[in-house]
């Protein structure tokens, strides 16, 4: 008996189909992280998930994006607008690292026990310099510059 065959036309179409849904599906995933989304903007020991201070600008013109009181000693505060967490690793230093998963670009969710938290797939970064602690994540967090002024923290 003879395998019957599909026409090309079909296998084009079935394979469309495909990778449509597995756009929609990942664009399901993109909006979960939105800064309206469950990831967005939680933060522990002592940091609150609010935007940056109303200050408009630190004494250069850089914006400010926390006040130094904001982030608490071995934690840090992740800041959803620009999708920046800025730790305090031992007192009076400060680092800032890109809040975006380097797994596959979920918003990280929270900030405990010496560790930047991705609740997609439980990726853990260091506060002190952004490295891998735990995966799937392999690459490190990019570094965001900031600079401490007074007792703001602005870009730059």
């Amino acid at each position: 008996m003879a395998e019957p065959t599909v026409p090309a036309s079909n296998r084009r179409a079935l394979l469309a189909c495909a990778g449509a849904a597995c756009a929609a599906v990942l664009a399901g995933c993109a909006r979960y992280n939105s800064s309206n989304g469950i990831a967005g903007g939680q933060s522990t020991q002592g940091g609150s998930s609010s935007a940056a201070p109303a200050s408009p600008a630190g004494s250069n013109g850089s914006a400010v994006l926390a006040r130094t009181t904001d982030i608490p000693v071995g934690g840090g505060k992740i800041l959803p607008g620009p999708k920046v967490v800025i730790t305090q690793p031992k007192s009076g230093s400060f680092k800032a690292f890109t809040a975006i998963c380097t797994h596959l670009g979920c918003t990280v969710g929270s900030v405990s026990g010496g560790t930047i938290n991705c609740p997609c797939h439980g990726s853990k970064f260091s506060v002190a310099n952004g490295s891998v602690v735990n995966g799937p994540a392999t690459s490190p967090l990019a570094p965001v510059s900031i600079k401490v002024q007074g007792a703001s923290i602005v870009q730059g």
